[in-house]
């Protein structure tokens, strides 16, 4: 861990983020390819990995980016010091809504006139896909912001937390992956476009990595008002879409347990290691 540590350090904010989030992009690559290996996944170990997903997003949400803006607001903003995390939470959380009522997406495990956005006849296949593009935007930006932040010596953020938050985003990312092939799978696509539309799906995470490194490092007023967008980005993602899919069979206690887990998981990283 310090080795790395020290590499990403060195290497710049920029470069640091691109790094992290290509492998948070190869983790879903990897779940994608269990496709190969596996013809199905039963709908209880689907709705458990998504629940892990959300409980993942949620704590990193709270430790490794809401946390950081508060305090750095209290030290930049001692009169208004709640002002950056409220209107960055908030901008953050509209950004999502305003991409999710224009990108036509579907979520995961709903039924084809269920989709959501601008109407559209593209295949039930490309819907699924954009729906989760849609997800891995915000989780890009946070491991982007925070390597951003670190470089910038703000207070509570190191090097180590981002890396702890790419390694939590990566760890979430891996059953993700494997959950956009299952229902690609069930719509009659060969495995191998399974596994290319699962990875192209996290693509765009190494694109907003890099987008929210350069935003925070070049104009560092934002930095707190970045953190907390990033963070209602996410927190928007998990109540909107995440949650909801894990709640449409009979699964719902194991899906909360998967949720709980996941945020136990992510809430011992940054505490033990960020």
């Amino acid at each position: 861990m310090e080795s790395i540590e020290r590499y990403l350090s060195e290497v710049g904010p920029v470069y640091a983020a691109l790094l992290a989030t290509v492998f948070t992009w190869l983790l879903t690559a990897a779940g994608a390819g269990m496709i190969f290996f596996f013809r199905n996944l039963n709908r209880a170990w689907q709705d458990v990995m998504l629940g892990f997903t959300g409980g993942v997003m949620l704590a990193a949400s709270f430790w490794s980016l809401l946390n950081p803006s508060i305090e750095l607001a209290e030290k930049e903003y001692p009169d208004m010091s709640w002002l950056p995390a409220a209107a960055g939470f908030v901008l953050g959380a509209m950004f999502i809504f305003g991409l999710d009522k224009v990108a036509p997406h579907l979520h995961i495990n709903f039924m084809a006139h269920e989709s959501e956005g601008m109407k559209t006849r593209w295949h039930q296949t490309t819907l699924l896909i954009l729906a989760i593009t849609l997800h891995n935007i915000p989780e890009g930006l946070a491991v982007g912001v925070l390597f951003g932040a670190a470089a910038n010596g703000t207070d509570g953020v190191t090097i180590a937390s981002a890396i702890t938050l790419a390694i939590g985003i990566g760890l979430q990312n891996f059953p993700e992956g494997f959950s956009v092939a299952v229902p690609l799978r069930r719509h009659g696509v060969s495995r191998l476009k399974c596994f290319w539309y699962g990875q192209l799906s996290a693509i765009v995470e190494p694109m907003a990595g890099v987008l929210g490194a350069s935003a925070v490092l070049y104009i560092n007023p934002i930095l707190p008002y970045a953190l907390a967008f990033a963070a209602g980005a996410m927190i928007y993602v998990v109540v909107e879409e995440v949650i909801p899919e894990t709640q449409r069979d009979k699964n719902t206690d194991v899906a909360v347990l998967g949720l709980i887990g996941g945020f136990v998981v992510m809430m011992v990283l940054d505490v033990a290691f960020g």
